[in-house]
């Protein structure tokens, strides 16, 4: 992946840290700063969703350094940030039924971990704090596209974690002059997303199902819609905001996503296709906290990013579909 950059300009005198930089969307992070040659990455996790393997293709590079420590400690986002110019923060409790089963802990890492990575953002004069941010702050409103200034009321407690993540950034943003930027994931997908486990996403658990002919379950009727992206385009839009320098792109929050919505049932039709199998799903109850439909609108991370993502559902599928068939002991090996 990353064929070209996201970037102009040389990226060598630029030290990030990404919380979460073991994880699916951090290790794609780290991935695309080291080929461009930052001059350091700086991964902090503690390894309760990301995973060693993850990381273990730039084991001896230079430039990497792992810290691994829990955002729930202000003591080691503080020793995380030292000597930092952005911080890429993508550490977090996701998942809607994770968070309907036990709101404490999400609440703990998603809002008191945000704090903390803020203040030691803050202390150490790190430049640029760009975090990840949900779809899932617009809640039940009913209006598509999703456009940035319209949100609903929170559906689930990772919902109201979210939420609360954007009103610190604001708050902290305005109070302390700091340079924050938040990027609202439309159901991010890709290369090295577990799987495994009882609260993986869709995609991963749909391509599982459709390699090893399994039929897969789907909450609902399979009619919802999800603006899916694939990875490659997140990691587009964290590189531009990290380095962006227009005044009025800061301070902000975006939607990540590319513009466009698929059904599940659309979803596992081009899986099942692509895989050339004929397997036909399980349907099941819907899921609580889940909303029916969401699409986004992306004309403001266009126009002030400059983000511009190139890969549409399909081929993000291909891409990925390839990569589980490549890596089956990767997948599976939970070390």
């Amino acid at each position: 992946m990353y064929n070209s950059p996201f970037h102009s300009g040389s990226l060598e005198q630029t030290s990030f840290l990404v919380t979460g930089g073991a994880g699916f969307i951090g290790s794609n992070l780290v991935e695309y700063l080291l080929k461009y040659k930052a001059r350091k990455v700086r991964v902090l996790d503690n390894y309760s969703n990301g995973f060693h393997k993850n990381l273990r293709a730039f084991e001896g590079n230079e430039r990497l350094e792992v810290l691994e420590g829990d955002i729930r400690n202000l003591e080691i986002c503080m020793q995380a940030c030292e000597g930092m110019d952005v911080v890429l923060h993508q550490a977090a409790l996701g998942s809607v039924p994770r968070s309907v089963k036990d709101p404490v802990t999400s609440n703990e890492v998603n809002v008191g971990g945000f704090v903390n990575m803020l203040m030691a953002t803050k202390e150490q004069g790190v430049k640029r704090f760009v975090y990840a941010a949900s779809s899932s702050t617009y809640g039940d409103s009913k209006s598509l596209p999703k456009v940035e200034d319209v949100i609903g009321r929170p559906l689930s407690p990772y919902a109201v974690t979210k939420y609360a993540n954007e009103l610190y950034a604001d708050v902290f943003g305005k109070t302390y002059g700091m340079e924050i930027i938040g990027l609202r994931y439309f159901n991010i997908f890709g290369p090295r997303q577990d799987p495994n486990g009882a609260y993986a996403a869709v995609i991963p658990l749909f391509i599982d199902a459709v390699l090893n002919g399994k039929s897969p379950k789907i909450n609902g009727d399979g009619g919802q819609t999800r603006d899916f992206t694939f990875v490659e385009n997140c990691v587009e839009a964290n590189i531009r905001a990290a380095l962006v320098e227009k005044p009025e792109a800061i301070n902000q929050v975006y939607n990540i996503a590319v513009g466009d919505r698929t059904s599940l049932n659309d979803l596992f039709n081009i899986l099942k296709d692509e895989a050339g199998v004929d397997i036909t799903p399980e349907y099941g109850p819907e899921r609580a906290g889940d909303i029916r439909d969401s699409l986004a609108d992306i004309s403001k991370a266009e126009k002030l990013l400059g983000y511009q993502p190139q890969i549409k559902i399909r081929e993000g599928l291909q891409n990925t579909l390839a990569w589980f068939k490549e890596n089956q002991d990767f997948i599976y090996n939970q070390k």
